[in-house]
């Protein structure tokens, strides 16, 4: 009889194995599931030198998966002026008075997050308005969706940017009246702004790791899909699981300016190791519907003199997913309008004709605006439908974007599901909040404009097993069985017996990655 190193008894387990659906205890040894059933069974395993856990009838799940995360960016989010639930331009302008006093050492003040359709004012605020709060120092605020923001007149400056001042892929408003520019930044011309700042010291930017991986397994989660924006990111993770201080597993998504230097390697998708591995290739094909980027076929409803934009031509696109692709990449390509999502099938659909490759898991992030051809075709390709259930709150404002018509087609995970697509789950945190009960409570309880929600299990599949899957890692975990990883989150309460609405209230108790406790409630 194999003896474990850590036992798991008196639990409500869900095991999303559906040849034992249920159990009450677990044991591990080394890392790794050796036996699952009633606590009797699992006695068997324990010896005076096992840990025993008494969950105290608390639910355990499969670890959660984050499959979109700018951890990174959340981290330094962490460290910078939040203004999520800013409700007015007015107040914005207090914020930013207060945080400059409270922070006078910063050369530069950022922060974001703001929303202009919770404003009162309900429009975007321009250098005029950051001016008035603050002109002696630059500032920078993001907009939720991160694909828009603001500057005052110092930071303009600094970035160099006048009226004559253009940029491919992405857009510089000017003021109507006087023709100069009115601090509002959209996609691609928010890297002007980002050059001029200052770059993070490899001990800051370790910092901020840190926080954000903290927080991410206080939220339940035992591994994220981490979105990095450069080769230092990645070497501070390394250096972070080398040093033992990296808490959950990680899946980098590396964006498409790094697609030569892992050529040039012959690096793959899977290199690495059950710790930090290569995961996919990010390209961004259009924007955000909130900041009105989003590539759409027909005018925006509340905007009819745009389309969004696209961030690539029809043939640089075609040329860097098949690039991407015969190097043995995963890619994931951001996509969130019809006509960018269109775009996109097309890259698709032309590198498979080109050069076959079974199990390739490509995956269209976000998703937004479908319709049923674009869901067959998805589905013929073989995609996955990478998705970010709390948009379904936080983009309360679709209809107006897109009409009814098209709303109905607006985060269909359920059809997508239906169709037969793989459909995982994450946050695309810091746009969204990191906590992956929000995003479950969202696809569960609350109903898209089409009138679709997941039911529990299916839900909690798309940041488990769903999720592993889209890893290549399915053999390895997403669900409770012997042989898997023990990556477990142990939560106060059932999510299949409480009523919907209460499963954001609901707490993570416990984490373990790798058969070792990350995280413990207080």
């Amino acid at each position: 009889m194999l003896e474990a190193t850590l036992a798991i008894i008196d639990a409500n387990v869900i095991t999303l194995n559906p040849k034992q659906p249920r159990a009450e205890a677990i044991a591990i040894q080394n890392g790794k599931i050796i036996a699952v059933g009633f606590n009797k069974e699992i006695r068997k395993y324990v010896s005076n030198k096992t840990r025993v856990i008494g969950a105290e009838n608390r639910t355990v799940v499969p670890g959660f998966v984050d499959c979109h995360v700018h951890m990174t960016g959340f981290g330094r989010f962490l460290q910078t002026l939040d203004l999520r639930n800013a409700e007015s331009i007015k107040e914005i302008q207090r914020k930013l008075r207060e945080y400059a006093q409270k922070n006078p050492e910063k050369g530069w003040i950022l922060g974001g997050r703001w929303d202009q359709e919770r404003f009162a004012e309900k429009r975007y605020p321009t250098r005029r308005d950051l001016d008035a709060a603050v002109a002696d120092k630059p500032v920078f605020l993001i907009r939720v969706c991160g694909h828009m923001g603001v500057i005052n007149s110092r930071a303009l400056q600094l970035a160099g940017i006048t009226r004559e001042t253009t940029v491919d892929g992405g857009r510089i408003d000017l003021d109507e009246a006087t023709g100069e520019p009115n601090g509002i930044l959209r996609e691609n011309a928010l890297e002007l702004v980002w050059k001029a700042i200052p770059k993070l010291g490899s001990r800051e930017l370790e910092e901020a790791c840190i926080l954000a991986c903290e927080k991410a397994v206080e939220a339940g989660l035992t591994c994220v899909h981490w979105i990095v924006g450069s080769a230092e990111e990645i070497r501070i993770i390394q250096k972070l699981c080398l040093e033992g201080k990296l808490p959950l597993r990680v899946y980098l998504g590396i964006p498409v300016d790094l697609l030569d230097e892992l050529v040039s390697l012959g690096l793959r998708t899977g290199f690495g190791n059950d710790m930090v591995k290569i995961g996919f290739v990010k390209i961004f094909a259009d924007g955000s519907l909130g900041a009105r980027t989003a590539a759409l076929k027909e005018p925006y409803s509340d905007k009819p003199e745009t389309r969004g934009m696209m961030l690539y031509t029809q043939g640089k696109l075609n040329r860097l997913v098949l690039k991407a692709h015969r190097a043995g990449l995963q890619l994931a390509v951001h996509a969130i309008g019809d006509r960018a999502i269109e775009t996109v099938l097309r890259a698709f659909r032309k590198t498979l004709k080109e050069h076959p490759r079974k199990n390739h898991r490509h995956r269209v992030e976000h998703c937004s605006v479908l319709n049923p051809r674009l869901i067959r075709r998805m589905k013929r390709l073989g995609l996955i439908a990478s998705v970010q259930p709390h948009f379904v709150i936080s983009d309360f404002w679709v209809v107006d974007r897109v009409g009814k018509d098209r709303a109905r087609w607006v985060y269909p995970f359920r059809t997508l599901m239906q169709e037969g697509l793989i459909v995982a789950s994450g946050s695309d945190c810091p746009v969204e909040t990191i906590n992956p009960l929000l995003g479950f409570w969202a696809a569960v309880a609350r109903k898209t404009v089409a009138g679709e929600s997941l039911t529990v299990e299916e839900a909690l599949k798309t940041y488990t097993l769903n999720a592993a899957y889209a890893s290549f890692d399915e053999d390895k975990k997403g669900v409770i069985k012997a042989g898997k990883f023990a990556d477990l989150t142990i939560l106060s309460n059932d999510l299949v017996e409480i009523p919907p609405d209460e499963i954001r209230n609901g707490a993570v108790e416990m984490v373990l990655v790798d058969g070792k406790i990350v995280y413990a409630r207080e």
